[in-house]
């Protein structure tokens, strides 16, 4: 006989697997936990085991899981108004449109639903900028991306991917996007002066999905220097590595450049809903006319007031310092797990990547599953040898060291 419950009054884990596994398309590799409550920087299961959260939902949890202040901005404006058409005016789209520009320095905010969207929406304008500003001829514009990004799995983001797991068989793949290796400044003039109809250059700072990949220091300088020189539009994908995760507002404030349009998403709603958008100035963005482009969800009353108190939980709680302070002792206790099995740690801030040694014999899947055991939920990331590690941006000190030597007893139990 099938146990639908378990002691605690909840279904068990293994009828909520088996019923999302027959009614529901499998396209995540899923850990094997079933969660049923978040606060902070922890998560309880199905049967109360509390795990710590070193995960961040990828990074859109960075005001830690149902932070109260954004709840609450939730609940009041969900009780009074929540949609809105774009053909009217609202209070919250101008509130949270003033408040992250000004603090983010841009004249204009796109405000859309999704990451992927957000960074749709900037090859749009980017595009649509090289055809009016630049004088690129119809339907010629090209976008330059760097090998190993990622900014999603729709069509077009998959066309810029080098991934061939996400984009074999999806073909015909959109034209007009070219790809250079990450950090390669070289690589960047050389593809610049030789094609005329670029219009820009889309690129995170320090590359997530890849592994936290930081570039080397002066890239982010040279980016925006060739990007001028050029006349091309620098994309600066934030959606991951924005709003305090590296130690920094965006991560571009590492080297003190500014994009010409940063795509945010993730974190921007502190995990509560879908939420992204598209920040740029006005000699940028305003190449736009009425009806050009449109989103049903975009610039709602409730997503703007859940982005609003989340931007300001991120600022009031001081949350990038945080990052950046922690981000030091995080590296420094990393940087005691054995060398024997792992290659490199790399990463900034609460952004971190434990890369593991080739034909070391252990995965990052076995791995992430013994420190399930342990009740700390990891991030497999690319391939089978990277772990990555980013926890709430609420977390304290003491909450830090103690999941990290659980991370670091784990590692040195395949040593033994």
């Amino acid at each position: 006989m099938v146990r639908y419950f378990n002691m605690s009054g909840n279904k068990t884990q293994n009828y909520v697997v088996r019923r999302e596994e027959k009614f529901g398309v499998k396209t995540f590799d899923t850990m094997p936990v079933t969660v049923t409550r978040g606060r902070g920087i922890f998560l309880w299961d199905v049967d109360g085991n509390r795990y710590f959260d070193f995960t961040s939902a990828y990074s859109a949890i960075n005001q830690g899981h149902c932070h109260p202040k954004i709840v609450n901005a939730l609940k009041a404006q969900a009780e009074t108004l929540t949609m809105t058409a774009r053909a009217v005016y609202n209070e919250a789209l101008g509130e949270y449109a003033q408040y992250v520009t000004s603090l983010l320095g841009y004249d204009k905010v796109l405000p859309v639903s999704s990451g992927v969207e957000a960074g749709d929406m900037a090859l749009k304008v980017a595009r649509r900028w090289g055809y009016i500003k630049k004088g690129i001829p119809d339907n010629e514009a090209k976008i330059v991306f760097a090998k190993g990004n990622y900014w999603g799995r729709t069509l077009a983001a998959i066309s810029s991917s080098t991934d061939l797991v996400c984009k074999q068989f999806y073909g015909p793949h959109m034209p007009g996007f070219l790809i250079i290796p990450f950090d390669d400044l070289v690589a960047l003039e050389n593809i610049l002066k030789n094609d005329p109809n670029i219009c820009a250059f889309m690129v995170e700072c320090i590359q997530g999905e890849a592994g936290c990949v930081v570039p080397s220091p002066g890239y982010l300088k040279g980016i925006r220097e060739l990007c001028t020189k050029y006349n091309v539009l620098w994309i600066d994908d934030e959606v991951q590595t924005g709003l305090g995760r590296t130690g920094k507002l965006l991560a571009a404030d590492h080297e003190n450049v500014k994009p010409d349009l940063v795509c945010l998403g993730k974190s921007l709603s502190g995990g509560l809903m879908a939420i992204s958008a598209v920040l740029a100035n006005d000699e940028t963005v305003l190449c736009l006319e009425p009806g050009e482009h449109a989103t049903t969800y975009g610039g709602n009353p409730l997503a703007c007031t859940v982005a609003t108190a989340a931007l300001k939980v991120i600022v009031e709680e001081n949350l990038t310092e945080n990052a950046f302070r922690l981000g030091e002792i995080l590296r420094e206790e990393l940087e005691k797990l054995p060398k024997s099995i792992v290659q490199e740690v790399r990463g900034r801030g609460l952004f971190y990547a434990i890369v593991l040694r080739q034909g070391c014999g252990i995965t990052s899947k076995d791995v992430c599953f013994r420190l399930i055991e342990k009740k700390v939920l990891t991030i497999r990331g690319a391939g089978t040898t990277i772990v990555r590690i980013a926890p709430p941006l609420v977390i304290t000190e003491a909450e830090l060291l103690e999941g990290i030597q659980i991370i670091l007893d784990v590692f040195h139990s395949f040593c033994s």
